[in-house]
């Protein structure tokens, strides 16, 4: 089985053959490379002829994807309230708002 899904930016990926999870985090035509961060942090990379003929498919994100960041906190994933973060009416100046 030959994988058929392209490298996508960002998209994560699972190698059947091997049972690896991991996330497409660069793409480079011209130097013919597709660099992959596995679900345990390390790093890969693999040409498109590689990439065509392995056993890769589309899965999505897992759930705990941020493993191998120990000291990632969930502030930084872009998952916070936006309603949580009210600017001060003190900050505010109503002549940096006039013409």
């Amino acid at each position: 089985m030959a994988t058929v899904t392209d490298p996508i930016i960002g998209n994560w990926y699972k190698d059947v053959e091997n049972n690896l999870k991991f996330q497409v985090v660069a793409f480079d035509e011209k130097e013919d490379s597709i660099e992959v961060q596995y679900l345990n942090g390390d790093i890969g990379e693999y040409d498109q002829d590689s990439w065509y003929n392995s056993t890769f498919d589309y899965i999505e994100e897992p759930e705990d994807w941020t493993a191998p960041f120990d000291d990632v906190e969930s502030d930084d994933l872009g998952y916070t309230d936006p309603d949580e973060h009210k600017p001060n009416p003190d900050d505010i100046d109503i002549e940096d708002y006039l013409d």
